[in-house]
């Protein structure tokens, strides 16, 4: 059967800079500005073409405050024809970054988020993943980090080494939609079993929650299980524990162990009093297979199916190398906590609103492909939908959750379960 051409992509009054500008409710940025303060210091430069400048530069991976102010001006037509956005200067936009309250940002990226789904409830409502996610008609979150590497001479605020300084991104990930929940940034020095309860505090009764070792706090895990949300973690290998009753009595396949335990620590048996489950399971990590240790509070899942919960805990990672490989998160156009703290919410700001037309076009390429057909067509006056529909990936099932071999990050393996 002989393929049918993809129609081309049919032209539009506004660039498609502009289209996704758009896709941001009106007076969302001023109410905000008001809100937190912005308004206030804000003189000539306007919060709005703050906002639309620093998505600019998320959108062209601009490299410093001098490759953002000159392409802008180099466009001030059609960047002018964007609710009356003005370009900035170097000084102003520098300024904007280091003392306007990084609160507005992060709540625009929120209510943005909320209005597109409010707008589309299909968006952000999706079954997608592995079959395993299909069974479980609650919400499945996955809580882990990510550490955004600094230059240590210029940032010491954010210092946690000698010679090194990062921030950090702790993210609640929603499997099914595979859009953020809850996301907080701040320095790399404190643990991240710190930032478990603030991470987790939305999470409703019913619900699931993925996180590794790092975020394992048994005070915290006590306050999950009082509030009836359902875990599952791995255990530290200095885990002191007593077995109270067997549930197997010899191994089933890669189920090793499955027993109810109690903790024998003084510490940590008062912080948690309650038995838990511990599945010992074999599990394949580099084409080798190793046993594993899980725990959880839940007594009624197979065993199988708590290793198979925690094998989902990979997408998260997807989702992190798809933001830093795609968005500007590696040059940063300022030095101070507040700059960073602007940039990175502007960055996931646009992974929302890349997502958005990804699910208007019914796009079925990666989201890597997908971020770079709209950088080469951000000034063209074409439809965004109907582009991205004319490059021959759209059109069948919204696929944009990532594969395994996707995953591949140093230190992380792509045959990497674990």
């Amino acid at each position: 059967m002989k393929k049918q051409p993809h129609p081309s992509p049919t032209r539009s009054k506004f660039s498609v800079f502009r289209q996704l500008c758009n896709l941001i409710p009106t007076h969302l940025v001023s109410q905000l500005a008001r809100d937190t303060g912005v308004d206030e210091i804000a003189r000539s430069f306007k919060p709005w073409s703050h906002v639309v400048s620093l998505l600019f530069a998320q959108f062209t991976h601009a490299l410093g405050l001098n490759d953002v102010c000159d392409a802008l001006r180099l466009h001030s037509g059609p960047f002018s024809a964007i609710r009356g956005a003005t370009p900035p200067s170097r000084n102003g936009l520098s300024t904007a970054n280091r003392d306007r309250p990084a609160a507005l940002p992060e709540q625009l990226f929120w209510k943005t988020l909320a209005h597109l789904q409010n707008v589309s409830p299909a968006f952000g409502a999706g079954r997608g993943g592995k079959r395993l996610m299909h069974r479980f008609k609650t919400a499945i979150h996955v809580v882990d980090a990510t550490t955004i590497q600094l230059i240590a001479s210029c940032l010491d605020w954010a210092r946690h080494r000698r010679r090194k300084a990062a921030a950090k991104c702790h993210l609640r990930l929603d499997l099914h939609s595979f859009l953020p929940r809850f996301a907080l940034v701040d320095t790399a020095r404190d643990n991240d079993a710190k930032r478990a309860r603030e991470v987790c505090a939305g999470i409703r009764a019913g619900e699931i929650v993925l996180f590794d070792k790092a975020y394992m706090d048994f005070a915290h895990l006590h306050d999950l299980n009082e509030r009836g949300v359902f875990w599952v973690t791995r255990a530290k290998d200095n885990l002191q524990f007593k077995v109270v009753q067997k549930r197997i009595k010899k191994p089933e396949g890669k189920i090793l162990r499955d027993d109810e335990i109690r903790l024998t620590g003084a510490r940590s048996r008062a912080d948690h009093p309650q038995r838990m489950r511990r599945v010992v399971a074999l599990v394949e990590v580099d084409g080798v297979e190793r046993e594993m240790v899980f725990l959880t509070h839940n007594f009624e899942w197979a065993a199988s199916t708590v290793a198979e919960l925690y094998r989902c805990r990979w997408q998260i990672e997807v989702f992190f190398k798809q933001i830093k490989q795609t968005l500007q998160l590696a040059d940063f156009l300022g030095n101070s906590a507040n700059a960073v703290r602007w940039q990175i919410w502007t960055a996931l700001l646009v992974y929302v609103l890349l997502r958005y037309q990804a699910f208007l076009s019914r796009w079925g390429s990666s989201f890597v492909r997908l971020w770079t057909c709209v950088r080469a067509a951000l000034w063209l006056k074409l439809d965004a939908v109907a582009l991205l529909k004319s490059y021959g990936t759209a059109g069948g099932d919204f696929r944009l959750l990532g594969q395994p071999e996707a995953a591949y990050l140093p230190g992380f393996h792509p045959k990497a379960v674990g």
